[in-house]
């Protein structure tokens, strides 16, 4: 079978999809990537797949270049001969979904996260509700990552229950995330690892470092992740380089690989407003790293508070510095202690092959019932 994977951008497939979709060749489907070129398109081929360029704004609004992009989709499925879809991102979800209405494909969208529309709720909330339910009407079966985002959908009336699926988030690769000894000293390290958007919380994780700052103020705290993103909440590159002329924070940039920054640290932290299941915590808790995180769905999946880590309120500074002074208060004999919990959490609950085995059975009979 030819098998599209498709998200809305070259960069997430590589770093996130690749293994699955080496998975799903070595039991003998075709498969093709598609998403917008950004440059990783060339390492996707690099790897053995299939790239087809989807033109798509990830952040666009125009309504006539919205209708372009579903248009295009729709062509280069039909083109390729695709038998079935999985897709990722709010938007390849949708837009997926009303390009296949008329053609005879399976679709099966990941729900990793309900985004800024049911964030901050409104008219665009209610757009994109209705449009969840134009797409996902004739899908395959619908993969959440969490129960909160199930059960909105499920009260929105996006979804039947019996065409519904949990997956334990996008999962971790034990293997390459393996635990790191914590830092030498007592001298905490923060860092927080994504896109540096206002709804990931960073104003208050700066705000809060400042707080923090004032008592302790050998307490380093590091941003790893793109800035200027093209997205609606992007924080100003401006304001951002204004927090490390302040030494709030230091400015780590962008890599393919989180590792030896997650390595380098004391707690990771990631004070968002609404999440999937983060993938950051579960790399740095597979990594036996304390995590510091709201108590929002997606976050609440990945911490258990008081065991592997800390929750806290989100949209709020103040809590955000009282329990990263909580964290700080409680010292390195408890930072390990959180760290070996988070291990074993992802462990046994987190597991990357997991997720793939769960999309490979759906591959292998994709109008099969599903438990």
């Amino acid at each position: 079978m030819r098998i599209a994977v498709v998200a809305n951008s070259a960069w997430y497939l590589f770093n996130f999809r690749r293994r699955l979709m080496r998975a799903l060749q070595d039991d003998g489907h075709e498969v093709v990537a598609m998403s917008p070129a950004d440059g990783y398109e060339a390492r996707l081929r690099s790897e053995g797949f299939e790239w087809v360029e989807w033109a798509l704004a990830p952040a666009g609004t125009n309504p006539w270049r919205e209708l372009r992009a579903v248009a295009a989709l729709r062509r280069a499925l039909r083109r390729e001969r695709i038998g079935l879809a999985f897709t990722y991102t709010p938007k390849a979800n949708i837009y997926t979904g009303l390009a296949a209405r008329t053609l005879a494909l399976a679709h099966v969208p990941n729900v990793s996260g309900l985004g800024r529309a049911f964030i901050d709720r409104g008219a665009l909330t209610r757009l994109v509700v209705r449009l969840y339910r134009l797409a996902f009407g004739p899908a395959r079966v619908v993969v959440f990552q969490n129960d909160d985002d199930r059960a909105e959908f499920l009260a929105a009336r996006i979804v039947e229950a019996a065409h519904t699926l949990r997956v334990p988030g996008s999962g971790v690769d034990l293997d390459r995330f393996a635990p790191a000894p914590l830092p030498p000293g007592t001298d905490p390290v923060f860092l927080f690892v994504g896109r540096v958007l206002s709804d990931k919380g960073v104003r208050e994780y700066v705000d809060a470092a400042r707080r923090i700052r004032r008592r302790r103020p050998r307490a380093v705290f590091r941003i790893l992740g793109s800035i200027g993103a093209d997205n609606p909440t992007a924080i100003p590159a401006d304001e951002v380089r204004s927090w490390a002329d302040e030494g709030l924070v230091e400015l780590l940039g962008t890599t393919d690989d989180v590792r030896p920054a997650i390595a380098a640290a004391h707690a990771i932290v990631l004070p968002s407003y609404r999440e999937g299941v983060p993938r950051v915590l579960l790399e740095a808790a597979a990594m036996a790293r304390p995590c510091i995180a709201t108590d929002v769905p997606g976050c609440r999946d990945a911490v258990v508070d008081g065991a592997t880590g800390l929750l806290c309120a989100a949209r709020d500074a103040a809590a955000l510095a009282d329990t990263m002074q909580l964290f700080i208060d409680a010292g390195p004999a408890s930072w390990e202690r959180w760290g070996e919990a988070g291990r074993a959490h992802v462990q046994s609950r987190f597991d990357e092959r997991e997720v793939i085995e769960t999309y490979c059975r759906i591959a292998r009979e994709p109008m099969a019932d599903l438990p």
